[in-house]
């Protein structure tokens, strides 16, 4: 990657990974639904001015709205509006480690939909990084004086878990739209879709921005123009620069700046065992990973029939 390209890079990880504390702000002043649709409803303003900024497609074909509709919905209506309702029980730092997971569940939700294969040692690496959130939300319960059975049985970790699910259902049904679509057009047209249900919060919000004012709802317009808007274009202009297995691989650094910027921002300090969690989190990606790519190789070594 050129020097550009990886100074982007990590931009964007500073900025995905600022989200987590950043929603914590916003979960001070705000409730989950007015902090997820104030977000959403500034990141879709700013993806019209990056669309024709970029002199990208505007508008997507009327046949395509049905899946980006539904895209929305899964993507950004369920993944936000569960992550942030989470983050009211669970630390930035754990959610940013549970979440990390997203990768292993693409792979088995992939596995289940698209019949992608997933070898033996990518289901070890899965059930490996299951375990790694095991240990990051009894860490986190211990943090916060609660029983660490309560925490692992908690609704709201049980969020942060269904929020991860989300991304990678979002991960997986994108795939054929990005055909069609560069990754900054699905991005703007998918978080447009997705606002659309999260107007049902609307009633209230004018009052609860005036009561946020300044902290937390600055917190959502950070959330807004950077995490969503700003990240996502830096994303798009790094994978149309070099090959995705590369830039996603310096995604594994999220968790860990954003446990420091909870450390920094919000005096979070990560318990041992919640650190080694997220430890076998990252290792567990790197061996599903690695599985995938073995396999990969294997399929495209096999002889062929003559005539194929």
């Amino acid at each position: 990657m050129t020097a550009g390209t990886v100074a982007a890079v990590g931009v964007l990880v500073l900025l995905w990974a600022s989200a987590f504390p950043i929603i914590k702000i916003g979960l001070e002043d705000l409730s989950a639904p007015h902090l997820t649709l104030l977000r959403h409803l500034v990141a879709s303003a700013a993806f019209v001015v990056f669309l024709i900024a970029l002199r990208r497609r505007p508008w997507p074909a009327w046949r395509d709205w049905p899946a980006l509709i539904g895209l929305g919905v899964t993507g950004i209506f369920v993944y936000h509006l569960a992550l942030n309702t989470g983050e009211l029980r669970v630390s930035a730092g754990a959610t940013s480690l549970i979440i990390a997971t997203a990768p292993l569940l693409t792979a088995i939700v992939a596995t289940a939909l698209r019949r992608d294969r997933l070898t033996a040692l990518g289901w070890a690496g899965s059930l490996l990084g299951f375990g790694g959130v095991a240990l990051i939300v009894i860490g986190d319960a211990a943090a916060h004086g609660g029983a660490a059975l309560g925490l692992v049985l908690d609704p709201y970790a049980g969020l942060i878990l269904l929020a991860a699910l989300a991304t990678a259902l979002f991960a997986v049904l994108q795939r054929p739209l990005l055909e069609r679509y560069r990754p900054i057009e699905l991005m703007a047209y998918v978080t447009w879709g997705g606002t659309v249900p999260m107007l049902l919060f609307l009633p209230g919000l004018a009052e609860a921005v005036v009561g946020a004012w300044p902290r937390s709802a600055l917190a959502a317009l950070h959330l807004g123009v950077f995490p969503s808007a700003i990240a996502y274009t830096l994303f798009a202009v790094a994978l149309s620069r070099a090959p995705a297995t590369l830039v996603t691989t310096y995604l594994y650094l999220i968790p860990i700046v954003a446990l420091l910027l909870s450390w920094w921002w919000l005096g979070e300090v990560p318990t041992v065992l919640t650190v080694v969690g997220g430890a076998v989190v990252v290792v567990s990606l790197v061996v599903v990973r690695h599985a995938k790519r073995r396999d990969a190789a294997r399929v495209l070594a096999a002889p062929r029939p003559v005539g194929d």
